[in-house]
């Protein structure tokens, strides 16, 4: 087995992609495809088949693009692709639907179909799904270990005669099973053609059309084409018109006729592979009965309960955003970096050496001047960026690694219903907190294309990057009033947008699904991988656009053309009650908003308690930065994302200036 580097390729990136409609390289000849339900562990059993380090999540909706790496068997290499999670092979939501493109239009050499050992129930009807597409199916039972735990036995002896392909128990975490597992890959890529999955009983609808209407040139069997075409998948439907051309009018009256018969066909369907999944179970599966609770199933209940789960919330908020991310990360930290090693040692000596060795002093000002790359750039993306988005990356790591997101998804399902979403919106929201841009990619996962209008215009509008969060709660931390201020404001902005858009934009009141997968103590190992690539991968987004923004910022200084931005914003500040400089401030927001939270850091000692709180909630509700508002227009096309940072910058700038005019009225801070 060979370990090669993985590649991360998110929807769209289609050079060289065997389909189009994919998203994802052919490397190899041949290629693996890792399918199932979100949170099965799909994303570690493709770490230790490829060797490759990919972030591993305790909750669902992590994968929205593809993960790729190689997988190598004795004389075989083969790209090894981990696919968006799928409930089954009808997708409701983008995600699912790159996976199930990838399944039925690239047709993988094996499928490794991974499940939860313990809700079996739940998923071997898309087992059996994958079954009839014709492909090469390998179930594979992961979490045995907690199946077990759970006084679940599953004869896997007999559940591989029945479906009569290759049934690997595994637990992926500690890697046993693995090895059972990549011998089964071995031998399977040679002998396929000699089994043959046991067929289940179909309905005679899906037969009919299958058999009779359809011809033999499509990438699966002609069996799952009919049963996507019953379920209207937009897709297949394409393909079909297209290859059926002379047939299509004959099709599509059958189609109509059976949809109006049994309807919906969909839950026809899916009720007929569950009933068939039971019939298997029946003689698979057993389940021991314990009179006791475990613990884990007593704390889970507590967490998702209202009454217990929302003291829950403030005391997560309170010890780890507040105590941990505000007050050591962007307090102790950053003074002691910012102010200790960079403002007393590392700055003042880069300035020495540059200009010693740079005599023209506009070029001096380029590297070390006020905007200079290393006393700004440098200085802002280390001395105050990397402290706080390190500890709340830290701290994201060990709360995503317990599981408990799905479960605070769960609890805040009924009021984000009432802004439009599900609690499924919780997890972008939540990665939100470290990088909005991030967050706008994850937004993918919501189901319907209001669902992610309505996210991708509250990350933008009122939900703040970790580096402005934790500066933020740095600045206010000393004056408990105005931090209650800011909280309440951005809060009830929040809560009223998000309603306003439910009752604006067109749509059907969101369904709420997601799997809970088990509380679990967070594993050091993945907390710190976790952290390391995230890291990582801010810093790699981070530097360049610091770098990129301090010498435009000092292109436009040397020509004059800052001075003239500043002047234009000066009044717009000056409106809601801040000096000249807090202009500076903004215009950095909008190269990132990390950037215009440092700068307000830099000037805080010359401005009021009042002060400090208009700027900070203007900042959090500020236009998101240039990286957010490209992938805006990547998710979500260009009117869309170019109508939300109008809307935004508008509706920051009023905010700021009602929140002005209330704090002097009242002299409230």
């Amino acid at each position: 087995m060979e370990t090669t580097q993985t590649q991360n390729i998110a929807q769209g990136n289609q050079s060289g992609c065997h389909n189009t409609d994919t998203a994802f390289t052919r490397n190899q000849q041949k290629w693996i495809a890792l399918a199932g339900f979100p949170n099965v562990g799909k994303s570690l059993l493709f770490n230790r088949l490829s060797g490759s380090r990919v972030s591993v999540s305790n909750y669902p909706g992590t994968t929205v693009a593809v993960d790729q790496g190689t997988f190598e068997t004795t004389d075989t290499k083969f790209d090894l692709v981990d696919l968006p999670g799928m409930y089954s092979l009808s997708p409701v939501s983008e995600e699912e639907r790159i996976a199930k493109n990838a399944l039925i239009k690239d047709s993988p050499d094996i499928i490794l179909h991974v499940i939860d050992a313990k809700n079996i129930r739940r998923m071997l009807p898309m087992t059996l799904e994958l079954i009839q597409t014709g492909l090469p199916v390998i179930l594979v039972a992961n979490m045995m270990d907690e199946a077990q735990k759970s006084g679940i036995t599953i004869d896997f002896n007999i559940l591989q005669n029945e479906l009569n392909i290759p049934v690997i128990p595994v637990t992926a975490r500690t890697g046993k099973g693995i090895e059972e597992l990549i011998q089964t890959i071995n031998v399977q890529k040679y002998n396929w053609n000699e089994r043959t999955a046991n067929p289940i009983a179909l309905p005679d609808y899906i037969t009919q059309i299958s058999s009779k209407l359809l011809s033999e040139n499509y990438p699966v069997s002609k069996i799952s084409i009919a049963q996507l075409l019953l379920e209207n998948d937009p897709d297949t439907v394409e393909m079909v018109k297209a290859q059926e051309a002379d047939q299509w009018d004959n099709i599509h009256s059958v189609l109509q006729n059976v949809q109006k018969q049994y309807k919906p066909v969909s839950y026809a369907i899916k009720k007929h592979y569950l009933y068939q999944a039971n019939k298997i179970l029946s003689v698979t599966k057993s389940i021991e009965s314990t009179q006791k609770t475990p613990l884990r199933e007593k704390i889970s209940r507590i967490l998702i309960h209202p009454v217990t789960g929302i003291p829950v919330i403030f005391l997560v908020l309170y010890f780890v955003i507040y105590k941990f991310v505000g007050v050591f990360g962007a307090g102790t930290m950053v003074d002691y970096i910012e102010g200790t090693l960079f403002g007393e040692h590392i700055n003042p000596a880069l300035t020495r050496w540059v200009e010693n060795i740079i005599p023209i002093q506009s070029l001096q000002q380029l590297f070390v001047g006020e905007y200079g790359v290393i006393t700004l750039g440098l200085t802002y993306a280390v001395a105050i960026i990397l402290p706080v988005v390190g500890t709340f990356f830290l701290a994201f790591s060990v709360i995503e690694d317990t599981g408990y997101l799905p479960r605070l998804a769960l609890l805040l399902d009924r009021i984000f219903k009432k802004i439009g979403l599900s609690g499924k919106a919780v997890i972008p929201m939540v990665l939100g907190l470290g990088c909005a841009t991030m967050a706008t990619v994850v937004t993918r996962t919501q189901e319907t294309k209001r669902e992610r209008v309505i996210s991708t215009l509250l990350l933008a509008l009122a939900v703040p990057c970790s580096a402005q969060l934790g500066v933020i709660l740095a600045l206010l931390s000393p004056f408990p009033k105005a931090l209650l201020i800011w909280g309440i404001v951005i809060g009830i902005n929040f809560l009223f947008i998000g309603f306003l858009s439910s009752k604006i934009l067109p749509g059907k009141q969101p369904a709420f699904y997601m799997e809970l997968p088990p509380l679990r103590l967070p594993q050091v190992s993945n907390i710190l991988t976790k952290t390391y690539t995230r890291i990582i991968w801010y810093l790699r987004e981070v530097f360049p656009l610091f770098m990129i923004a301090s010498i435009i910022i000092w292109i436009l200084q040397i020509s004059g053309v800052f001075e003239i931005i500043l002047g234009g914003l000066e009044p717009v500040v000056n409106s809601i009650g801040l000096p000249d400089d807090t202009s500076k401030v903004f215009l950095f927001g909008f190269f990132r908003r990390d950037y215009g939270a440092a700068g307000l850091y830099d000037i805080q000692s010359a401005l009021a308690i009042r002060q400090i709180v208009t700027a900070a909630v203007v900042l959090t509700l500020f236009v998101p930065c240039i990286a957010q508002f490209m992938v805006m227009i990547k998710e979500r096309g260009i009117f869309t994302a170019v109508g939300i940072f109008s809307f935004v910058l508008i509706f920051a700038v009023t905010v700021g200036f009602i929140l002005n005019t209330l704090l002097v009225s009242f002299n409230i801070v």
